[in-house]
């Protein structure tokens, strides 16, 4: 029995559920609410002392980290396989899971500013001051500060924008010899971008994920999109009215 802690709209979480939904594995959901903090709730923190998302329960052992869960599910269930078949073609691959996570910060700027912000903004100072008492990580304290009490600017925005781009830039040549991220067939690594240009494409610069800007990713989108995991894994639109 499999029990994926999850958020609809985290990126990890979504990356997760395309996993899941390509090796066609049956689990049961459980939806944390980041805007009531339920990820940083008693409860929640026994299964995951980060208090982040996605927490996967297996045999009832917790895993974090989707990346390493994501290698998990393709070691013990490994039909259809989703690494590379050599070494060297999985150390690419983890290499650019890396990479990809490296970039989480320019992605959580855009993202924080919607929902999560609203929600953030309308605490007092007093009520701020208490959530941030069950936040484990200084660095996600210093992440709800500032989507409570200081927006990130233009300027920073643009900064993320750009840097974002060259991931779109790097992919485009990654994609040249045969329209995977890694080596010759779909895997962990095109799972990892695909919740990056899922977001790139909806709000942060759809203009660049296009046939004229970035012509092999935008054919590796559409491919990726046709493919019936990836409707099963929800991912849904990240902006709601």
């Amino acid at each position: 029995m499999m029990i994926l802690h999850h958020g609809w709209r985290s990126s990890a979480s979504r990356r997760v559920r395309l996993c899941l939904e390509e090796k066609g594995l049956a689990y049961e959901g459980h939806v944390v609410d980041m805007t009531a903090m339920e990820h940083h709730s008693p409860e929640y923190l026994k299964i995951n002392p980060l208090g982040v998302i996605p927490t996967l329960i297996h045999d009832g052992r917790p895993l974090h980290e989707s990346g390493t869960i994501c290698e998990y599910l393709d070691e013990t269930f490994p039909d259809p396989p989703l690494r590379p078949d050599t070494p060297y073609q999985r150390a690419l691959m983890r290499n650019w899971i890396r990479h990809i996570d490296g970039l989480i910060g320019n992605l959580i700027i855009f993202n924080w500013r919607h929902h999560l912000a609203k929600t953030a903004s309308q605490w007092t100072d007093e009520e701020l001051a208490e959530k941030l008492k069950n936040i484990p990580s200084k660095e996600r304290q210093e992440a709800w500060i500032r989507a409570a009490r200081k927006p990130y600017t233009k300027e920073e925005r643009d900064a993320a924008r750009g840097k974002l781009v060259v991931l779109l830039d790097k992919m485009e040549e990654a994609l040249k010899p045969a329209g995977w991220v890694v080596g010759k067939t779909y895997s962990i690594a095109d799972i990892a971008a695909a919740p990056f240009v899922k977001r790139i494409d909806e709000e942060i610069a759809p203009d660049e994920v296009t046939a004229k800007k970035h012509p092999r990713v935008h054919d590796w989108w559409t491919k990726l999109q046709a493919r019936p995991a990836y409707e099963r894994a929800n991912f849904g639109p990240f902006l709601t009215s």
